[in-house]
């Protein structure tokens, strides 16, 4: 008789899910569809700016405001364009949206290369950078929050330019909308979705329109395409451009959705939408608010909405208030992906996410993140009650991811496609000069705001790294305890446990293939019991969007191929969810040692009751904070697809 034991491991089996196509490669066309739908989804947050930028530039309430005269309207245009420029076009589109993570873009994909790619470089410098980009992705929570706010905010506010007297309407109405807007998340997008696209290419339409009638008015606005009445402004009245670069940066709000939505529509189709109709619409906008001030200084007050013909500005009010939501909902969908994606990627908790939409990936609600953003969002609506004043506190989040971003993608130029150092070296110093120049200025913004962001942003940072320390002490301890996974399988086998084999399919649950499943363990040594079929499930998260179907699953003997005993382990990229159920049923019997009888199977979990130790392994508070965190863990038994009735938890608990 052969020896059972030979310790094979082999690929193979099906995935869960139908192999998908992401983004788009460079050879493919780009389909007018797709830039449509990026119109739609992309571009509503930046393609809002012009609404409330130049209005908070020289609002006359500003602590640094800047007077109007002729010189400082062509610097600040200029500067406008200028920086829109250099931070879109330039960091962004042409560079940024290089460094992809297999088709997908974003801050989070940015740290799993620096991640990859870094540890070839230097742990300690890898570590550092990471953690600076969880940092970024942090603030970008405190962006999710004020975006929505400031943009509906912003689009009402043209109610007190068409009737003066519904002033006192403006939050009321604001508040309502941000309600509703929360309020049908649960039920997806896919529907409203459609005519997104149609809707931001009227609105880009309409801006660059009404643009042209101001620059026709006055063309000598056009001037300020110039380069050096920027530099003129900033260099011949440093004090004053300084400070206003604070409300400039409003300009740019946005630019990390072009990035983080890469590898929905593909780069082509992101770069030509903003090539080609974004960007002129949104520069005319500008150009001619800039003729309508120079026309008369008191256009100030609303000098977007001054700039629609009267018989038009109803009808901009609603289309702003249409084109403000799309940028809400844009910012509020990236909330949620960051949140998946930190998620899977160890950063946060594992929480309930529903998929909103059969057939398109990364359709996601998270219900947690939902609620939360509304309070916020509300707050501050109602906090801070103007576009204006909630102004302040949005340049700071902006300008720090922009930062950060530019910092990461320089170190994977570097890393991973092996960049000059000196042209990475000329590149940084202008760019980041410029990034950091905006930074500074906000931070002037510090008491009247810019403190909003930073809080969210270092409270979300927080939990996020204790979240992931906590994770690892918790590891370490239920590597201790529970045992080798060969060891236990060869007490099996020797029958030195003794164990009554009972009919029927248990699938276990666990962390990996070294350690035996702590359920498994209590069910042998109390139970004295074990299943014909054992499988023992580890979920991984690759450092990938999406593991193609080939690589899924991957079926190990535990070396003997007669004990019933098999682990399984299935791989999942970061952005997607994992059905157990479904990924199972495509074992091939033939990789099993047997058939599994599925849908009478038991699923085992294991859940861990955390408790405050007197080892020091956190601060005393940071212990507290991750042991609080993990009370919004979602049910693990909803997370991965299992069945109610078949689902059985055992529970153990850890120090921390």
């Amino acid at each position: 008789m052969s020896d059972p034991r030979h310790g094979a491991a082999s690929g193979g089996g099906q995935t869960s899910r139908p192999p998908e196509s992401h983004g788009l490669s460079g050879h493919d066309t780009v389909r007018l569809a797709v830039v449509v739908g990026a119109l739609g989804v992309v571009f509503g947050d930046i393609g809002t700016s012009p609404i409330y930028t130049l209005q908070t530039v020289f609002n006359p309430s500003d602590p640094h405001p800047v007077p109007v005269s002729t010189q400082n309207v062509y610097g600040v245009v200029s500067l406008v364009f200028w920086s829109v420029m250099i931070i879109v076009t330039v960091t962004y589109v042409l560079l940024a949206m290089r460094a992809d993570n297999d088709g997908e873009g974003g801050i989070m994909a940015l740290i799993t290369l620096v991640r990859r790619w870094g540890s070839r470089r230097g742990r300690r410098a890898t570590a550092v950078l990471a953690a600076l980009g969880v940092f970024g992705a942090s603030l970008f929570f405190g962006d999710s929050m004020i975006t929505p706010a400031i943009s509906v905010l912003s689009a009402v506010e043209g109610l007190k330019v068409v009737e003066p007297s519904l002033e006192s309407a403006v939050v009321p109405v604001t508040a309502v909308i941000i309600v509703l807007l929360f309020l049908v998340q649960r039920r997806g997008t896919a529907a409203v979705g459609r005519i997104f696209g149609p809707v931001m290419i009227a609105w880009f339409v309409v801006i660059g329109a009404c643009g042209v009638v101001g620059v026709v008015d006055h063309p000598a606005i056009l001037r300020a395409l110039s380069p050096t009445y920027a530099l003129g402004f900033l260099i011949g009245h440093f004090g004053t451009a300084f400070f206003a670069l604070a409300a400039v940066v409003l300009s740019v709000t946005g630019a990390e959705a072009l990035y983080a939505d890469m590898g929905h529509f593909g780069r082509r189709a992101i770069t030509r939408g903003w090539m080609f109709l974004v960007l002129p619409a949104c520069m005319l906008s500008y150009f001619g608010q800039g003729a309508l001030i120079l026309a008369d200084s008191r256009n100030i007050s609303s000098p977007f909405f001054l700039l629609v013909p009267h018989w038009g500005r109803w009808p901009m009010v609603l289309l702003a208030t249409a084109a403000t939501v799309i940028a809400s909902q844009a910012v509020i969908t990236g909330a949620y992906s960051v949140t998946s994606q930190a998620a899977q990627l160890g950063y946060l908790p594992r929480l309930r996410i529903a998929h909103t939409s059969e057939s398109t990936i990364g359709q996601i609600y998270v219900p947690w993140i939902n609620w939360l953003l509304m309070v916020s969002v509300l707050t501050l609506v109602f906090a801070f009650r103007s576009s204006t004043a909630l102004a302040f506190a949005f340049g700071m989040a902006v300008t720090g991811t922009i930062t950060i971003t530019t910092l990461l993608f320089f170190y994977v130029a570097r890393a991973k496609w092996g960049t000059p150092k000196w042209l990475i070296a000329v590149g940084a110093s202008v760019l980041l000069l410029v990034d950091l120049l905006f930074v500074a200025a906000n931070l002037t913004k510090l008491v009247h705001g810019a403190w909003l962001p930073l809080l969210i942003g270092l409270t979300a940072f927080t939990v996020m790294t204790t979240w992931q320390r906590g994770r690892e002490i918790v590891t370490k301890e239920r590597v201790r305890d529970e045992g080798p996974l060969p060891e236990f399988i060869d007490r099996l086998r020797s029958g030195e446990v003794p164990t009554l084999r009972v009919p029927g399919t248990a699938v276990f649950l666990n962390r990996g293939k070294q350690t035996t499943p702590l359920a498994m363990r209590a069910n042998v040594e109390h139970n004295h019991v074990r299943h014909d079929q054992v499988v023992i499930l580890a979920i991984e998260t690759e450092p990938i969007p999406r593991v193609p179907s080939d690589r899924r699953l991957v079926v190990d003997d535990l070396g003997y191929t007669d004990d019933g005993i098999i682990h399984v382990t299935a791989r999942f990229g970061y952005m997607e969810t994992p059905d157990v159920p479904s990924t199972m049923a495509m074992l091939e019997p033939v990789r099993t040692e047997g058939s599994l009888r599925l849908d009478e199977a038991s699923y085992f979990l294991s859940k861990i009751d955390l408790r405050r130790g007197k080892e020091p392994t956190m601060a005393p508070w940071r212990k507290r904070l991750f042991i609080a965190t993990s009370y919004i863990t979602a049910d693990a038994a909803e997370y991965f697809g299992l069945p109610r009735d078949r689902t059985v938890i055992m529970g153990s608990h850890i120090e921390v």
